[in-house]
């Protein structure tokens, strides 16, 4: 079986971003950029499962601009075995990325896809949902369990409540979680081997999928500073002024 895990190209989550002067956008300039975390975890649950025996091949794909390649090479040397860069300058939106990885499903086959729940950029949390629907695939999301039997999975899902598990025969696809795994480190020497690995690279045009944004962004604009907090000298003064704050909103 396939796995094929689609990964992002994000800021670097410790990185604080900041907004372009003129409120277009974030700025990107000089700024670290890594795999989205939660698709991190989506690769080591990969291969997790292929060491398992449940998969004999794990294929990478990443939607966006050459320097994607950079966050490829990061899946190949954790173990992925081969990758797929869509390349585009253009701002993706999710139902347009679902549609190009729509497309690679049709030409990979795989039995499970695996991605992270949602990118640390957007914090959308629909493209899972939506290749799953253009599919016609039975879905698993926020996941902090996968367990493979024959022809089905069964997920343990995180939700409000607690935790819920359900089963979907396969091919499916499952959207990890920051439970599911701790992902490992890339040796050097796998570094070295990823080097050499092959990345496809293709265009949206070569799968026929138009890209277009169908969003319109007005405005990108840092947080409201929070006020600054003052110090009560007893529990009857601090009820009084929380009496006067609820009056006040």
């Amino acid at each position: 079986m396939k796995i094929l895990v689609p990964v992002k190209r994000v800021v670097d989550y410790n990185i604080k971003v900041h907004v372009k002067a003129d409120g277009s956008g974030v700025d990107l300039a000089n700024v670290k950029m890594s795999m989205n975390p939660f698709d991190e975890i989506a690769v080591e649950e990969a291969l997790r499962l292929r060491e398992a025996g449940k998969a004999s091949e794990i294929i990478a794909v990443s939607i966006g601009p050459d320097k994607a390649q950079d966050t490829l090479r990061t899946a190949l040397a954790m173990g992925a075995d081969r990758g797929i860069l869509i390349k585009t300058d253009a701002t993706v939106e999710p139902l347009a990325v679902a549609k190009l990885l729509k497309a690679v499903v049709a030409a990979e086959a795989p039995g499970l896809v695996i991605l992270g729940k949602q990118a640390i950029d957007d914090d959308c949390n629909q493209t899972g949902q939506m290749l799953a629907a253009l599919l016609g695939w039975p879905q698993a999301t926020f996941a902090s369990k996968v367990v493979i039997d024959g022809t089905a999975a069964e997920v343990t899902r995180e939700v409000d409540g607690g935790l819920q598990t359900v089963a979907v025969n396969l091919p499916a696809v499952i959207t990890a979680d920051l439970r599911l795994n701790e992902p490992r480190y890339a040796s050097l020497p796998n570094i070295m081997k990823a080097k050499k690995k092959p990345i496809a690279i293709s265009s949206p045009a070569d799968f026929g999928v138009d890209i277009t944004p169908r969003l319109t962004v007005l405005k990108t604009a840092d947080p409201k500073a929070r006020k600054a907090g003052i110090r009560v000298g007893s529990v009857d003064e601090l009820i009084a002024k929380l009496k006067t704050e609820a009056e006040v909103l």
